[in-house]
This record gives C-alpha cells, structure tokens and sequence, in this order.
C-alpha cells in the first residue's frame, strides 16, 4: 500500500484516499512512503471503527469478525457540566467505534446512561479519557438495578370515578378483582393479563379496551418502590356508566385508581433481578471464592474441578454483584475470573424490602421539597 493509493471500506464500500502513511516507534512517528505484508502502520483522517476491513479496488472480501465477549460490569456515567454534554457524547461514540467491549446504552426506566465492559479498570481508563482527551469530566455511580414489583393474594375491587365541572361530567364504575398469575419456581413473571367477563351490558364494550388500557398503565408504577408490576392478573365483571357522562377516559382514569386503591391489600413485594454466575479460579482460591459468592446472598448451584482450575456455577442477586471483579482479583491474585447472566426474577427478602421502600420514600420526600 502506498501514500495516495485509493482503498475501499467494505462495511460501507467507501472509497478513500490514503493520505499519509507512519510506522509508530512509542511515542514516536516516522513517516513512510509504502507498506508491505506483516507491516504495523497507522493512517491520518480514514473513518473506520475496529474490525473494518479494506481492500484495494480490485478485492471485494472482508475477515471475519473478532470474538467478542459479554461485558461483565457496568457503571452509571453522566457529565459533571451539563454544558459538556456535546462532548459527553462525542466521547462515548467515538470510544463505542473503536473498542466492541466497550458498550453504551441508556436505561429507559432509571434515565441513566450506563456505560459496560470488561472489568473496572476497563472502564477507569475510558473515564479517565474523557476527562484528558475531551475535557468532560463524569459523576459515576452504580446502575440502578431494575427491580419489578408483583402480587402474592387475590384482592377485589370497586372504584366509581366521578366528577362534576361546568359542562358534561366524569362517570365511570369498575368492578372485579387482580390476583397473581401462577408459575413455577424460576421462571419468568408474565407482564400482565387482563381477563374481560363483563356480561349484559354492564359497561358498553366500546369502553372495555379503555379499562384495559387504565390497568396496564398503573401496573407500569408499582405500588412500593415505582417499578413496573409484574406476574398480575386483572378481572373486570361488573360496573356501570351514564348515559351523558361517562367516556373512554373516565373508564381509564377508574380503572387505574382502582388498581392503585387495591394494591395494597394484594400483598405486594417487590421482586430482584437472580444472575447466573459462574467463576473459575485456580484450586487454592476455592475456599474464598464460595466464601464471595456467599457473602453476596449467593447460593452454589454445582462446582466442578479441571487442570487444578475450579469452576462454580451459583445463582446471586445483582444487586449484591457490584465491585464483584475487584474483590475476585484480589483475593485470587489476579487469576480468577467470572461471567454473569441474567436468569430469573425473585421476591426479595423481608429487611431488604423494607429498606428499598424507606430509600424511595425518602427520595419522593426530597423531589416534592
């Protein structure tokens, strides 16, 4: 390849000019007129991202893709200066281009932009990056963890919504009860279901679909902490309406302070992301890596022994998982290692309930003041 040579893109089939060519030594550069087979080179102004393959115009083929392996850690990020927010962005694209392990995405139901990758001095180095390279500096925290909300007992309800102003009023009656969908231990929660035995006419069944659009949109606002509420069935039988007064969205406003009314008395708890976890560390480590599983309300599915290496499959609250890397590689000197999926939803326990409804109430506290 020489300096000025035309080269293809073949993600985009762009064509580009080769504009200058540099052999690096460190922190040096020298400049070079042609590149050969086995060469280590680096461009000026080519747009590309890691894994692009070019050719000549003569060539029309592209390797392979490079293996890359699920992100094992994220952190929550956002800009110090909201008026570094352009950079912010441009920071995180660029970083996203040039390292596939390196994952951007913005959590819808906590707002946050959560930054992923391979370890937590994989991600330091990006955001001690922004701060050098793009003069944004970043407030981290820990993602929220997405918690879900369910129902343990069958609760009924009845809720006449009415109002009166100027001109026509509000009337709506909703009647029926919720009550939890059935499953087996370890599966997934259903999202919602909605069971119409309206008969006779009760309510016209040109309001139904307004009552069934009430109920699933209070089920996305959960009754103890605000997250979405799952595994829930809900029954309408009976109701009534007005003639005048009643409409779509006096139906749908019933509907949805009924479920807020009724809640309470469903027995709600609130349910945490289980993670199937397995970590391999050489043998000596064995005790104290069951000792980190442990300590994080893990509980040990199976082990098994190869080459003097252990691996340990355990199933673990996320929310216990937080700076798991660096406490596995500093009480594995370095050699241990772990891959985390999500497996299934569960109730939390007692005390910890509690907690997570005292730290949400506090922060409605807060907003309102």
């Amino acid at each position: 390849m020489k300096k000025g040579d035309f080269i293809i893109n073949q993600r985009n089939q762009k064509r580009t000019k080769v504009p200058r060519l540099v052999r690096m030594h460190a922190d040096k550069m020298e400049d070079i007129e042609i590149a050969s087979a086995g060469d280590i080179i680096a461009m000026f102004g080519v747009e590309c991202e890691t894994g692009t393959t070019f050719t000549d115009e003569k060539v029309r083929l592209s390797m392979t893709s490079m293996h890359v392996p699920n992100a094992v850690i994220s952190l929550a990020v956002e800009p110090k200066d909201r008026a570094n927010a352009a950079n912010f962005s441009k920071a995180l694209n660029r970083f996203s281009k040039e390292d596939p392990t390196f994952r951007v995405h913005r959590d819808d139901e906590s707002g946050q932009t959560i930054i992923s990758g391979m370890g937590e001095l994989h991600l330091e180095i990006y955001i001690e990056r922004m701060k050098r390279e793009f003069a944004c500096e970043v407030i981290v925290g820990r993602p929220q963890v997405a918690y879900r909300e369910t129902i343990l007992r069958k609760a009924e309800y009845v809720y006449v919504h009415k109002k009166q102003t100027g001109g026509a009023g509000q009337f709506a009656k909703v009647a029926g009860y919720i009550e939890p969908i059935e499953r087996e231990e370890g599966t997934p929660y259903k999202e919602y279901e909605f069971d119409d035995q309206i008969v006779g006419g009760v309510i016209p069944r040109e309001y139904i679909p307004a009552c069934d659009k009430g109920f699933a949109e209070q089920l996305n606002k959960g009754y103890l902490i605000g997250a979405p509420i799952v595994g829930v069935r809900v029954a309408l039988n009976d109701g009534s309406y007005h003639d005048v007064d009643s409409s779509e969205l006096a139906f749908k406003l019933a509907s949805m302070a009924a479920i807020r009314e009724t809640m309470s008395s469903a027995g709600p708890v609130i349910l945490e992301p289980i993670m199937h976890l397995g970590v391999e560390a050489p043998m000596e480590f064995q005790g104290a890596v069951t000792g980190l599983v442990s300590q994080r309300r893990g509980v040990i599915a199976g082990t098994s022994n190869s080459d003097n290496y252990v691996a340990i499959e355990a199933k673990v609250p996320l929310a216990d998982m937080f700076g798991f890397s660096t406490v596995l590689r500093s009480s594995t000197q370095g050699k241990g290692e772990f891959q985390m999926t999500f497996d299934y939803y569960q109730a939390v326990p007692k005390s910890i309930q509690e907690e997570l409804v005292k730290i949400y109430q506090e922060k409605k506290k807060n907003e309102a003041a």
